[in-house]
């Protein structure tokens, strides 16, 4: 499985990388960040395929992905 880290001093909280996980594994917290947005977040326990699919369609590059 790979590892997600999202750089929560970059992500905007636009919901591109949630819309586009096939597997579900991010969404957006439920903590408001200093910026005042929503950051995505990894959903503990999930299963990512390591598709890159998130980090392709973050338009800050936000995410990083460990395979």
């Amino acid at each position: 499985m790979a590892e997600v880290r999202i750089l929560r001093a970059y992500c905007k909280g636009c919901a591109l990388c949630v819309a586009v996980c096939p597997t579900k594994c991010l969404r957006l917290s439920a903590e408001v960040s200093d910026v005042g947005t929503r950051p995505a977040e990894f959903v503990e326990g999930a299963k990512c395929g390591g598709c890159c699919q998130c980090h392709t369609v973050c338009p800050d590059g936000a995410i990083e992905i460990y395979k």
